[in-house]
C-alpha cells in the first residue's frame, strides 16, 4: 500500500511537471500575441518555430527537474527548501534555453514571450507544489486511508523507524504491532509486541497492508530467514536500510545484467545532467574561450620562450575523475629543472625556481589557460576540484579525512575552494571541505556562479598564488 501510493503520487506529479512548459507557453502566448494587451511588433509569427522551442524547453525541463528531484514527492515536499529548488530549476532551464536561442539564428523569438514563459513556469511549479501539499494533508487527515504496518523488530532502532513512519506526510500510517526477534531486547512503549511465531494471529485479527523489517546492519544476515517465515502473509515486505552517516543511498536498487546493485555512494558525475549538460557546456565554453583568448595565449607563449630557456608549455601528471592520472597543460612559470623535484615539491613564497614572468602569470591565473585543451579532451571540466599531483594525493589520503571524495567529480580549471581563497600553500582540510560542499550542491547555476567569481578575481592580488 505504501509503495502503491508513492508510485501513484509520483506518476501524477511527473505528468503534471512535464506539462508545465506547455501551460507556461500557452499563458505567455496568449498574453503576448492574442490578448491585445501588448501590441505585437509584427503580425508575421511562425508558430512552428515556437513549437520547436516548446519541444526543446520540455526536454531541458525534464532533465533539470530530474536532477533537482522535482519528480519525487519526498524531495519536493518533505523539506523546507522545495520552493528554492523549483526556483533554481527554472533558472538553470532558462539559462540553457537562452543559450540555445543565441546560437539558433534562423528565428528571432520574442524576448517578452520568453520572459513571460519563464515567470509563468516558476509560478505554475510553485502552485503545483502547494496544491499537492494541500491534497496530501487532506488525504492524511482521512482515517480510512491509514496503512496498517507490521514492524519486524522491537529494539530502539525499530522504535525510531516507527516514529519516522508516523511522522511522514506522504502516507498516513499506523503501527499494528512490533515483532520481537530471538535474543532482542524490547524497547517499545505503548504498542503491542508479539513473538515471531504469533504473526499469523495478529494478521488474522487485523487487516495488515505492509511488513517492514527494521533491523540494524549487524542483524542483516537474519533477513533471508525472516522473509521465509513471512511468506504465508502474502503482504509486501520492505527492509529499512540504515548504513550509517557516511553512506547515503540516493538511487534505487537496479539490475545490471542480472546482478542486483544498490548505490551506497552515488556521484553526480553519473547523472544525465552532469554527463550531457555539463559536458556540452564545457565544450562550448572552452571552444569559445580558446577562440577569444588565442591572441593572448600566443603572446604569453612567445613571452615565455623569450624570457627563459625551455618550452612554452609545462606538462605534468595530475589525478582526475575516479583517481585516473592524466597529463595537464600549463604555461611554464619556472626554469627547466628536475621533473622529480617539480612532482614532489610544493611551490613556496620566494621560490627561486620561478621566473619573473612566471610569478606574474601565477598571480593572474593566466598560466592555467592551456587547460582549456584538457577540457576539450575530457580530462577536466571548467569547474571542479583542482587537480593535484599523484605524490601529494597519496600523502593527503593518509592525512586528510574524505580527501578522495573530491575525485567523484571531474577536476576543473577553477573551483569553489579556489574562488574562496583556498589555493597554493593553504589548509588542505579547508579545501576538501569546500570541494565536498561543491559535490553536494553541484548544479549548472553553481558552476556559472564560480565562473563569474573567477573572472572578477582573476587579476586581484592573491597572497597564496606563488
Amino acid at each position: 500500500m505504501i509503495r502503491r501510493r508513492l508510485n501513484t503520487i509520483n506518476f501524477f506529479l511527473r505528468i503534471i511537471t512535464l506539462l508545465l512548459p506547455l501551460l507556461a507557453f500557452s499563458i505567455a502566448a496568449y498574453l503576448r500575441f492574442f490578448s491585445g494587451l501588448i501590441p505585437p511588433r509584427s503580425l508575421d509569427i511562425d508558430l512552428t518555430d515556437y513549437f520547436g522551442l516548446l519541444l526543446f524547453t520540455t526536454i531541458v525541463w525534464a532533465v533539470v527537474v530530474d536532477h533537482y528531484g522535482l519528480f519525487q514527492f519526498d524531495h519536493l515536499f518533505a523539506d523546507g527548501r522545495s520552493t528554492m529548488s523549483v526556483f533554481w530549476a527554472c533558472c538553470v532551464a532558462y539559462v540553457a534555453i537562452i543559450g540555445a536561442m543565441f546560437f539558433y539564428r534562423s528565428t528571432s523569438f520574442s524576448r517578452l514571450f520568453v520572459a513571460m514563459s519563464a515567470v509563468a513556469l516558476l509560478l505554475l511549479a510553485v502552485i503545483c507544489e502547494k496544491i499537492f501539499k494541500i491534497l496530501t494533508e487532506q488525504a492524511r487527515n482521512k482515517r480510512g486511508g491509514q496503512a496498517r504496518i507490521l514492524i519486524i523488530g522491537a529494539d530502539a532502532f525499530a522504535e525510531r523507524v516507527a516514529q519516522s513512519i508516523s511522522a511522514r506526510m506522504l502516507t498516513p500510517c499506523a503501527v499494528a504491532a512490533f515483532v520481537r526477534l530471538p535474543g532482542q531486547e524490547v524497547n517499545i512503549k505503548g504498542s503491542p509486541v508479539i513473538e515471531l511465531g504469533d504473526i499469523g494471529k495478529i494478521a488474522a485479527a487485523q487487516e495488515l497492508d505492509d511488513v517492514i523489517i527494521a533491523l540494524p546492519t549487524s542483524r542483516f544476515a537474519q533477513i533471508p530467514e525472516i522473509v521465509a517465515q513471512l511468506q504465508h502473509l502474502c503482504l509486501p515486505i520492505r527492509a529499512v536500510l540504515d548504513w550509517g552517516e557516511n553512506i547515503s543511498v540516493r538511487e534505487m536498487l537496479f539490475d545490471f545484467g542480472g546482478l542486483r546493485l544498490l548505490d551506497l555512494r552515488a556521484s553526480p558525475s553519473e547523472s544525465a545532467l552532469y554527463v550531457v549538460a555539463k559536458r556540452s557546456f564545457d565544450l562550448v565554453f572552452s571552444t569559445l574561450a580558446l577562440i577569444i583568448l588565442s591572441p593572448l595565449m600566443a603572446a604569453i607563449a612567445i613571452a615565455v620562450r623569450l624570457t627563459s630557456q625551455g618550452p612554452a608549455l609545462f606538462v605534468q601528471d595530475r589525478v582526475g575523475l575516479n583517481g585516473r592520472v592524466f597529463r595537464m597543460y600549463k604555461f611554464r612559470t619556472m626554469r627547466v629543472g628536475d621533473l622529480q623535484e617539480s612532482d614532489t615539491r610544493w611551490t613556496t613564497a620566494g621560490d627561486p625556481r620561478r621566473t619573473w614572468l612566471g610569478t606574474l602569470l601565477r598571480r593572474t591565473n593566466l598560466d592555467e589557460l592551456p587547460q582549456f585543451f584538457n577540457v576539450l579532451r575530457g580530462d577536466m571540466s571548467i569547474v571542479g576540484p583542482r587537480p593535484e599531483r599523484p605524490h601529494f594525493v597519496q600523502k593527503f589520503l593518509e592525512d586528510v579525512a574524505q580527501y578522495n571524495t573530491r575525485h567523484y567529480l571531474k577536476v576543473g580549471i577553477t573551483g569553489w575552494a579556489q574562488v574562496n581563497g583556498w589555493r597554493g600553500d593553504t589548509s588542505i582540510a579547508r579545501r576538501v571541505e569546500h570541494d565536498l560542499y561543491y559535490l553536494r550542491n553541484w548544479s549548472l547555476l553553481f558552476d556559472m556562479k564560480i565562473i563569474l567569481l573567477t573572472v572578477f578575481r582573476t587579476f586581484a592580488a592573491n597572497k597564496n598564488a606563488y
